[in-house]
Parts: structure tokens; sequence; C-alpha cells
């Protein structure tokens, strides 16, 4: 069945900067999310068509702009950067010029509002001022005989906070339009939105159009109704990753960050410039009027909003219209950092790509299968990603027309529905946990309340204090929950104490210790854990008698069981080795099933993938320089090549229990070595010495002994020298006499 309605498709492709924006636009047949990076800042350019359904209320991509009724002017507030002109239409006139200033008298005035034109328009968006400050307008007719009087002076005061700016430019095709007024009064609506609700405080460059083209000047694709433009950078993912920790400012953010995969999915991340900004990165507006990007480009992004298309800029909306202001929230939604990989030719995660999930602990960055939006690790499902290729993936899934929840950022989009971006909507969360920073609403000096009498009992022995905290228990006992969601789902586990938010969410295991942000979070029947840091052992499913404290330590265990790992990482790859203790920051990192090492230090360990049962004391890998990965050894670092006093120097002997020591000693039998798994005992003094003048007699009858045996065998060599002597003569004697031979002629 065909939705009444409009839908937006996405496609990322990453291409050489040579290639222009504007070329790729126009080859281009479908509705494109096209992004162009350079080195060597990785600078990139994004677009984003939102396309109408193919209906008959859907125009096609050449039609001209519709014969529109000029709109009353409804009220815009005030922002920290730009406020709303309004005044009387005068008949019989060509247009209004327009004064802004900071003073009463106009002893001076706002750069580029001085005599104004602006049109034959009540209305005018007065941007690029300063928070907090009282500006005076006013304006005068003119016609073909000149300008008018002046009429009486008006006043008004920005924002004073400081926060989030969004500076709007609006081109020719707004300025220009009868409907200039009721346009920019619109798209000032919706930028308060985003001034009220956000606190960083970067300034967001946006030029707005209202034409049936792109920037470049091609025709807006067949069924577009809006579309942005905007300038993305690619950043390396840990680069990325550890300025969104840093960036945390709500109890929200902290619970995202503890869902964050703890090892790449990405050799990249591709933030918009405006998010890149948002966490502390130099990602400066690059993007020309054109939609093309380059060093110098003054616009973060662009929004066109289709004038071929039936908008209305005043709400209520009417059935047969689309509401522009929901559209140009969408847009801008899309410019400051919505987005996803998703039918892209790039493997790059966008930031939303980091909360896909299809269950809770099943991430899902693919176009298959249910995806939805989590800020929880796939516990909580906000909203479902769009999975239709005819809408874009980086969207929500949603209903037919009419919808009975018409977000902003739905795939597809209903005539004669409206909605805003809030910070409790699903566009609001996103934008947060991707590195935006909501105003704290919480009053400054909040009225005093009586302090509640406890509860004098909870059930079952228990103590819960938090939303949601242990709301689905049944039969458990003696159970603690401390925070938002803590033991959410346990109903028959019993002695548990959570203390964070999300702390052992899923468990129905007994006797398990969480303290801290998603510590344990997904742990399901593993009992006897103790876990005190963010994302402690936060995988752990079924591993038991594990004990895990320091920021990620264990933190990728299911199965393994009876580890004990202190420091912040520490064996934090492991997940099913069993009976490890690792004690210092990054011990034994990168360990996943091995099993009974002992590691003491900072990265001690750290290169054992596959040996067992080792003792590393010290700053050591575990991985010797020439037998590599070994099992049953021991390393101490920096004992080898180090000197020691000669004075006081002693051989170290081991014996076949891997004791050390100096010197030997008998057994408690004499003669008899210590067998294996006898414990040393302490022996007295007096014993001791009788020990040593009993060894001292032994050796001297031994040191005898062989003294007789040295002089016996001297006997005998002397004895076989006579024989020899002996034979020697006689031999001598059975010689024959010489003879002489006479020569007889």
């Amino acid at each position: 069945m065909q939705r009444p309605g409009f839908f937006i498709t996405g496609l990322i492709v990453f291409v050489g900067v040579a290639l222009s924006l504007a070329a790729l636009a126009a080859d281009s047949n479908s509705s494109a999310e096209n992004i162009i990076c350079r080195d060597p800042f990785s600078l990139g350019a994004g677009t984003h068509d939102t396309r109408g359904a193919r209906t008959a209320a859907v125009r096609s991509s050449n039609a001209s702009e519709i014969a529109e009724e000029i709109e009353a002017v409804s009220s815009a507030p005030p922002t920290r950067g730009s406020f709303m002109a309004k005044w009387q239409r005068v008949t019989g006139v060509n247009g209004y010029l327009l004064d802004v200033s900071t003073s009463e008298l106009f002893s001076d005035y706002v750069e580029g509002f001085h005599d104004l034109d602006v049109g034959n328009v009540s209305g005018r968006v007065v941007t690029g001022l300063q928070p907090g400050t009282t500006y005076y307008y006013r304006v005068r007719a003119y016609d073909s005989t000149g300008p008018g009087p002046y009429s009486q002076v008006m006043s008004v005061t920005t924002v004073p906070t400081t926060g989030l700016i969004i500076h709007a430019t609006f081109d020719s095709s707004i300025t220009g339009n009868p409907n200039a007024a009721a346009i920019e009064a619109m798209i000032n609506r919706a930028i308060a939105f985003y001034e009220s609700l956000f606190s960083d405080p970067i300034t967001i460059e946006i030029l707005y159009r209202y034409s049936t083209t792109a920037p470049d000047g091609s025709p807006l694709g067949q069924g577009t109704l809006s579309r942005s433009d905007y300038t993305v950078y690619m950043i390396p993912w840990s680069t990325f990753i550890n300025a969104l920790r840093a960036d945390a400012t709500t109890s929200n953010d902290n619970v995202a960050n503890a869902s964050l995969p703890g090892s790449a999915l990405s050799t990249n991340i591709v933030p918009a410039s405006a998010n890149g900004r948002a966490v502390g990165f130099n990602t400066p507006p690059a993007m020309f009027a054109d939609g093309t990007v380059g060093d110098g480009g003054p616009y973060d992004g662009i929004v066109t909003i289709n004038s071929g298309e039936p908008f209305q800029f005043t709400r209520p909306t009417s059935g047969g219209n689309y509401d522009a202001q929901s559209a140009t929230e969408h847009e801008i939604d899309e410019v400051i950092g919505f987005g996803s990989r998703l039918g892209a030719n790039s493997n790059d995660l966008r930031p939303q790509d980091l909360f896909s999930w299809s269950s809770a602990g099943v991430r899902n960055i693919t176009s298959s299968g249910t995806r939805y939006f989590s800020i929880n690790g796939g516990v909580t499902n906000i909203v479902n990603f769009n999975q239709d290729p005819q809408g874009d993936f980086g969207d929500w899934l949603s209903e037919d027309c009419p919808q009975a929840h018409p977000y902003v950022q739905n795939a597809f989009v209903c005539t004669g529905q409206s909605s805003d971006v809030t910070a409790t909507s699903p566009e609001g969360i996103n934008l947060d946990v991707i590195g935006y920073d909501l105003v704290n609403t919480s009053a400054p000096t909040p009225t005093p309340t009586p302090t509640p009498s406890l509860d004098p009992c909870y059930p079952n022995f228990t103590t819960a204090e938090g939303c949601d905290a242990l709301s689905s228990l049944t039969t458990g006992t003696g159970n603690t929950a401390l925070g938002w969601r803590s033991l959410f789902l346990n109903t028959n586990g019993s002695f548990n104490i959570g203390v964070g938010g999300g702390a052992l969410a899923l468990n129905n295991g007994s006797s398990n210790t969480a303290v801290g942000a998603a510590a344990l979070l997904l742990n399901t029947t593993g009992s006897q854990n103790t876990a005190i840091g963010t994302d402690a052992l936060v995988f752990n499913d079924s591993g038991v008698a594990n004990t895990a404290s320091g920021y990620f330590a264990l933190m990728n265990n299911t199965t393994g069981g009876s580890n004990t790992a202190i420091g912040s990482e520490a064996l934090t790859a492991n997940a099913g080795g069993n009976n490890n203790t690792a004690i210092g920051n990054v011990t034994l990192t990168n360990s996943e099933t091995t099993s009974d090492n002992v590691c003491v230090g900072g990265e001690a360990g750290s290169g054992i993938t596959t040996a067992n049962n080792n003792i590393i004391i010290g700053h050591h890998s575990g991985v010797h320089s020439v037998f590599g990965q070994e099992s049953d050894r021991c390393f101490i670092d920096n004992i080898s090549g180090a000197p020691v006093s000669a004075a006081t120097a002693a051989i170290v002997m081991v014996d076949s229990d891997g004791r050390l020591g100096t010197f030997t000693a008998d057994g408690p039998t004499r003669d008899a070595f210590s067998p294996k798994g006898i414990r040393p005992e302490a022996i007295p003094d007096a014993a001791k010495q009788a020990m040593l003048d009993l060894k001292v007699q032994n050796l001297r009858a031994t040191i005898t002994q062989q003294q007789q045996q040295i002089e016996m065998l001297t006997a005998r060599l002397k004895e076989q020298a006579a024989q020899i002597q002996k034979v020697n003569a006689q031999l001598e004697m059975r010689k024959p006499a010489p003879q002489v031979v006479a020569d007889k002629p």
C-alpha cells in the first residue's frame, strides 16, 4: 500500500575532493546523502533529500513555484542571536526600509541594517546579534516618490543566556519572496527550539533557501520536498569516542557512554562540522553557497525548502499542506548531526550509529532485521529506525498517515500534521547523546520542601530508590537498588546491591554487588559478582564469583568465573577465562579466554592472549623475547641486568614446590626432602644449632673417610708402578744379543 506523505532516502559517497558536490548531485537520479572528503583534514560535504511519496499530491521535479497566498506573520520569539522585527502594512507602497540599532536615538546601526530594503513585507528576522542585548528598530515605507516618515521605535531584547546559537542567513529566494516575513518567522521559531534546548557555546551557520533548485542550480529531484547540504569531517575512532565521553553532562550522556563499544567498529567516525565543534574539535564551517566545500566556506550547512510543493508557514497546518517548520527542523537535525552510514559506500560510522540496537546487548548497524535507537545497551527501545530503503536509514520508522506519533525525524511525514524537537523527544535525546549539551532546566534556588517520611518497610527486605528501580521484583529478597532502572528486570534474584544508572538492569542472579553506571548491566544469571566502576563487568551474563574494580574492568566478561580485576581496563577483554587475578591499570587487558594467571603491576601481562597459569610481577607483557608466550612460567620485571651488592649477594635456589631461598635445609626427617604439599614449620634456635653441629660433624667424618681413601689409592699406585718396572726389566733380558757378520770373499 502506498503511504501518503513524503519519505527520505540516504546515500553516502566518499570521493576525491576534486569532484564537486554539484557534479554528483547532477548525475544522481535518486535522493542521496553524498559525502565528499579531502586530505589532510578529512573535510567533506553531505546532502540529504527529503522526498515525497509517489502520489498525485506530490509534484514533479520540474514544477514551478506555487502561487500561494500571503500568509499572516505569526509571532517568533527572540533567540540568543536574532529577533523578528514586525510592523503593520501600509497600502499603496513599494516596500520598507529597516533600521536596527543598540541606541534608542539610532546614533549607530547594526551592520547591514541601516535603510535595509526588505521589500514589501510586514516583517524581517534580524540576525547576527549578541545575547542579552536590547535592540531598537524602526521602518519607513517607500514608493516611487521616495521614503516616508519613520514608524515608532520598537525594542526587543535577545535571550540573555549563553549557549547554542544558530545564525540564519536568508538568500534572495526568501528575502525576495512575497511570503518572506512568514518564512523567516517560521525559521526563527524552529531555531528558537534548538537554542532553548542546548547550551553548547558554539555558533552554527546555516543558509536557508526557498526554491525549486538545489544550491548548485540543478533542479531538485522528483518528489523532493526539502533538502539539506552540510559539512562533515572524518575523525579517528578513538579520538572522537574519547571526546564524546569527556563531553558528558546529563544522566542520559552517562548511560549512553556506558553503552559505547569497547573496541572500534570502524576506522573513523564522521560527524557533521557543528557536531564536531559541540564535542570540542576544530571542525569549522566550510560550505559555500553552491554546496561545495573548501577552506573559507562560511556555512555548516544549507537548508532548502521546495517552493514548488504545498508548504504552510503558520500553524495549525491544514490537511492538504505540509508543515514547513517540521520540515525545517528535520533538515536542521541533518545539518547538525543526524544520519546513518547505512545506504552509503563507506564503512565509517556516523555518531548516531553508536546507539543502534536490535535487542538488549546486541548491536545492529545493518539494513536487515529490526534496528532501534537505544542509549542503555538496547535495554530500552526509544524509537525504531527506518529499514525501508525508500526512506532514510537514519530516520525513524513511522506509521501510515495519519500518524499517532508524527515525530520530526519520521521517515514518512503526513500532510496536516506537525511536531517539534523537545528535550524528551527522540530527536532531543539523540542530539544530547551524540554531543550536544542540554540546558539545565532546574531552578537555581528551589523552594525547600518538607522531607518525606521514610517508608516503614518494603516487602522482602527490599530497598529501591530511582525510576523503575527493582520494578519487576516478585519473589527476590534482600535486594537494594539505587538509581535509574537499577535491578530493573530482577524478579527472583536475592541479596543483590545495584547502585547507579542501569546497574544490574537485567539481573536475575543472586548475591551480586554493582556500583557504577552500567555496572553488571547485562548480567542475567551470574551470581556472587562484585563490580565497582563505570562499565565494570558490563557484559557479564552468567559468570560467577568475579570481582571487578575500576573503569572498564572485566568489561567484556560473559561466562568467565572467579576472576579478580582491580584497575582501569584490567582484564577488559576477558570473556571466558577463569581464576585470573589482575591488579593494576591495563593489566591482562588482551586476555580473552586464558585462565589461572596472576599479574600485578601496570600493563602486567598485557601481551598474554593464549598462555595460562603464569605469574607476572611488574611492568612486563608476559611474552618472552625468545620463546614467546608459554604457560606455567614466572616473570619478574627489573631483575635481569640489575646490579646487586657483592658483599651481601647470595645465590637464590628453587625447590620442587617453587619455594625460593638462599640456603638448603633438611625436611622433617634426616636426609629427606620436604614432600610437596607439606607446609614449612618454624624451627627453635637450639634445634637449629644442634642441626648445624650435626652437619659439621658429618662433614668432618666425610673428610676423614675421603683422606683414608686417598691414602689407599696412593699405596695401590706405588705397588702398580713397582710391578711395571719389574715387567720392563724382564723384557730387556729377553732381547737377543747383537751379532757381527764378517764379509768373506
